[in-house]
């Protein structure tokens, strides 16, 4: 297996791409361990990987984030070993550290050691390259779940929440957390681009869950709240976060506050 993720990488290419391409295989097979144990159904993929496995994203990304859709039965310890036993199996030496974030996010860094040296990415045997999986085990209640095949080296069925669900916890994302992504913003200018109108239901529950206070978010107040809140963010900050994930380093000049504004005000105008 690690011959086949070999052969994507050509000489010519970047480092920072090589490094792209290598975490992006192990996320696709990581996917394929999942649907291959029968758990992938489980789980609704969300998030900006899911965006460029399923929708063709112009970004590569480093995490796989997940919702539970599937309570019963639902053990992520059981899962994590799962994934370590996968790639084991595939000849890819894993570790794996699990964390928990609050009461609700089950996650694990998923550590391959030896293999930026074997790519020849690195000289030193001990640097690792990690992918990160999450799983909100307690996901705001609205979500849409559609299910998709898909065909990147691996051909499988992703279960995984419609564009206007992933749109609406994208913004959650882009406004309440904690820390600045970049990642998020650039995903965001990608939806304003598709014209895809947010699950309402789902942004309010969502907002509501961590603020602990209910928004009151509607198809009359939408472009304002996106507009009051798109002001706040620190271009500068976003476009210096995302440079490293995208294909086309030219597309660092969508990052304009202008014709972010203009595209709200054009896209939820007439919500």
């Amino acid at each position: 297996m690690i011959d086949i993720l070999k052969q994507q990488l050509r000489n010519d290419m970047p480092t920072e791409t090589k490094l792209n391409i290598s975490r992006e295989f192990l996320q696709l097979l990581c996917l394929k361990i999942l649907y291959d144990k029968g758990l992938l159904g489980r789980l609704a993929f969300v998030g900006g990987t899911a965006l460029r496995v399923i929708f063709d994203l112009r970004r590569f990304s480093e995490d796989l984030d997940f919702s539970l859709i599937q309570e019963e039965d639902y053990n992520f310890t059981k899962i994590n070993a799962e994934l370590v036993r996968g790639f084991n199996l595939y000849g890819f030496k894993t570790e794996s550290k699990p964390k928990k974030e609050g009461t609700n996010v089950n996650g694990t860094f998923l550590k391959f050691s030896g293999l930026l040296k074997e790519l020849g990415l690195s000289p030193l045997a001990n640097q690792v390259l990690s992918i990160k999986v999450e799983v909100d085990a307690r996901p705001p209640e609205g979500g849409n779940v559609i299910s998709t095949f898909v065909n990147k080296v691996y051909p499988i069925t992703v279960t995984h929440y419609d564009l206007p669900s992933m749109l609406a916890a994208k913004l959650h994302a882009c406004f309440y957390r904690k820390y600045t992504k970049g990642r998020d913003f650039y995903d965001f200018i990608w939806y304003l681009g598709k014209k895809v109108k947010p699950n309402i239901t789902l942004l309010n529950n969502a907002i509501t869950q961590t603020q602990g206070e209910n928004p009151r978010i509607d198809e009359n107040n939408l472009k304002d709240f996106l507009l009051k809140n798109i002001n706040k963010i620190d271009l500068p900050l976003v476009k210096k976060d995302v440079e490293r994930f995208l294909e086309d380093k030219t597309e660092l000049r969508l990052f304009d506050m202008k014709a972010i504004e203009q595209s709200i005000e054009l896209v939820y105008s007439s919500y």
